[in-house]
């Protein structure tokens, strides 16, 4: 039997020009993570620029029965983050299956 599964593995990068603080840099990163959590069912985790306020680095996980699937929610995520954060939003993602991490 063939299981098709699929992971999707983020590394956002973001910058918030206007941010004169650690907390006004929370307050633009906490919707980024809940759109990812609730919206997208990712994991996510802050892994750089930790101490500087107008930058963060993401990393995202998602999982799913088809990488044609996991591509468009990543589309949709660059799109929303374009939108939200004109001034500076890279995304970069890597799509595995299954099969290519048993290799």
């Amino acid at each position: 039997m063939t299981v098709r599964a699929y992971v999707a593995v983020l590394r956002i990068e973001l910058h918030f020009p206007e941010s004169a603080s650690l907390k006004a840099r929370r307050r633009e990163l906490a919707p980024v993570k809940a759109h990812l959590q609730t919206r997208l069912r990712a994991t996510v985790a802050e892994v750089g620029h930790l101490d500087v306020w107008q930058r963060a680095t993401l990393v995202a996980a998602l999982a799913g029965g088809s990488a044609r699937h996991l591509d468009s929610l990543v589309d949709g995520l660059e799109a929303w983050l374009d939108a939200r954060f004109p001034a500076g939003a890279v995304v970069e993602r890597r799509v595995v299956s299954w099969a290519d991490l048993d290799a």
